[in-house]
């Protein structure tokens, strides 16, 4: 057996084991738990850390003043250090569209040993609990570009009082508009999922944990028993991180697809797109090499080994060869299409999920080697060096 009919049979043995045995990382109905309004609806202080988003904000911020919010609530957004003009921006915004009460801060420049956008969620939520209408009973931990719908936080905060969870969090639907971010957005996704899988994550007592970042609901009594954000002050990927603090202290965490809540943030060029991964990848496999190595060879195995089997099979007479590469290509396109469905796009551009792989595999690899060079985990002007070396 030659060393491509050895590969392409393990590819197939991966995707039946990723598509059988992997949570059901595939499906997306993923949604909100079952939930009833609360007999008493708790106080909320919504977190908008916010740094050089005055392109967004006018879609995003109003969406927030506009929350059709039965109890006590409040906005706080923290100027991370923006030299746009978002914090006057905001003020105007919340002048021009009454709604719910804001304040605007800013905490000035990072403490060492912190990430920019965690040093202003610390701000915010101590200015938050040090309020005079008293501590919120829960903190919505929102990024300035995501926009929700109005009956987005009490579809919240119903879900986590009637499944009584300590965190809630929806992973926004991202803006799919120009051929890159059709090509690579839903991918996006894709690998989050197959990572950290819903269902695993949803599961009461359970070992996996995720958030997703832009649209968080979290008990302030599970973060101040996880110790959050101080605990994870260096965190670049701070979502997963904060999803883990709060499981590791006795919360019960929930991570599903938003159907009402959605990035508006653009990424028309394939550049934009290759930041947006490259920033963080090399930080996601905790900057070791062996890791990054055992990532690639994942990769090439799983999404590249495929069609190439495929291909070479039928090229050189091999039905082995290309039965099995095509079986596994078919499982990883089959199992993409939910995905797509979900972001309404074509189900033709499953077959292209391998090449999508590659961007990403390169990207990986990018990110290391913008690691080594010092302008690894790089955001807005900030570059941050690994937890161990901060």
């Amino acid at each position: 057996m030659g060393l491509l009919t050895a590969a392409s049979f393990a590819s197939l043995a991966a995707w039946l084991w990723l598509t059988l045995a992997q949570g059901m990382f595939w499906r997306t109905d993923v949604r909100l738990p079952p939930r009833s309004a609360p007999a008493h609806w708790p106080s909320v202080a919504i977190v908008v850390p916010a740094r050089d988003e005055a392109g967004v904000l006018p879609l995003s911020l109003p969406s927030l003043l506009a929350q059709d919010y039965p109890g006590a609530a409040e906005i706080v957004l923290v100027d991370d250090g923006s030299t746009d003009g978002t914090g006057a921006l905001a003020v105007r915004l919340a002048t021009e569209r009454p709604g719910l009460p804001l304040t605007v801060a800013s905490p000035g420049d990072p403490a060492p040993g912190w990430t920019g956008k965690l040093w202003a969620l610390r701000h915010g939520i101590s200015l938050a609990r040090a309020a005079q209408a008293g501590e919120p009973e829960f903190l919505l931990l929102t990024d300035a570009d995501i926009a929700h719908e109005p009956d987005s936080l009490r579809a919240l905060v119903s879900a986590a009082v009637s499944a009584d969870l300590d965190l809630v969090s929806q992973m926004a639907r991202l803006r799919v508009c120009g051929m890159w971010e059709r090509l690579v957005v839903p991918a996006f996704v894709y690998f989050f999922a197959q990572l950290y899988p819903f269902r695993r994550i949803n599961r009461p007592g359970a070992r996996t944990a995720a958030a997703a970042g832009g649209c968080v609901l979290l008990r302030t009594r599970a973060a101040v028993r996880a110790g959050v954000p101080d605990r994870i002050r260096q965190a670049v990927i701070d979502d997963v991180s904060l999803a883990r603090a709060v499981q590791d202290s006795g919360g019960r965490i929930w991570l599903g697809l938003a159907e009402r809540v959605d990035s508006i943030r653009p990424y028309p060029a394939l550049a934009d797109l290759w930041r947006m991964v490259s920033r963080s990848a090399y930080a996601q496999l905790r900057h070791q090499p062996l890791l990054l190595a055992g990532t690639v060879a994942g990769l090439v195995l799983v999404y590249l080994v495929p069609p190439a089997a495929l291909l070479a099979g039928l090229a050189t007479g091999r039905p082995a060869t290309a039965w099995a590469g095509g079986l596994a290509w078919l499982l990883m396109a089959g199992t993409y299409v939910p995905m797509l469905r979900h972001y309404r796009q074509s189900a033709a551009l499953a077959p292209l999920l391998p090449f999508t792989a590659l961007l990403y595999l390169l990207m990986t690899v990018d990110s290391a080697v913008q690691h080594y060079r010092g302008r690894g985990a790089s955001w807005k002007g900030r570059t941050y060096a690994r937890p161990s070396d901060a």
